[in-house]
């Protein structure tokens, strides 16, 4: 079976369970916040597309810029749901979909907490778990 270098990588995989958090969590919030759960399912799903192009790239500056956009995407997904936390009438929501990620454990590289994307996002990584991708030296 053929498969593209990003469906081998760990973080991927990691963003593509967390787009599947971030759905979850865009489709329980309330009425009247259809503009969170819009820029939700796009910031998470730019943090797998944007991992997925970068690994396609050959050039190691146009790989880097890649990861840097879904680094910058997974960072966004944190905020908005720290917006959908302080918003929602029904903290349930979110403090789940926060505990829920944050419980995926994290790894470690470079001496400081990394959790999938270095943002506490928990991507799936174990405690320890390299990160199996061509971007660790960016």
């Amino acid at each position: 079976m053929n498969e593209f270098e990003h469906e081998r990588l760990d973080v991927y995989q990691a963003a593509i369970q967390f787009l599947v958090l971030a759905d979850t969590v865009a489709g329980e919030l309330p009425r009247g916040r259809g503009y969170l759960a819009d820029q939700l399912r796009r910031a998470a799903s730019s943090i797998a597309f944007n991992i997925a192009e970068g690994a396609g790239e050959l050039a190691p500056a146009d790989k880097a810029r890649f990861y840097r956009m879904a680094r910058r995407s997974a960072t966004e997904s944190a905020a908005i749901l720290d917006g959908c936390r302080s918003l929602s009438d029904d903290r349930r929501i979110s403090d789940r979909s926060r505990s829920s990620a944050a419980n995926r454990g994290h790894a470690h590289r470079g001496g400081r907490e990394d959790f999938g994307l270095g943002l506490g996002l928990g991507l799936g990584l174990s405690q320890g778990q390299p990160i199996k991708t061509t971007a660790a030296r960016y």
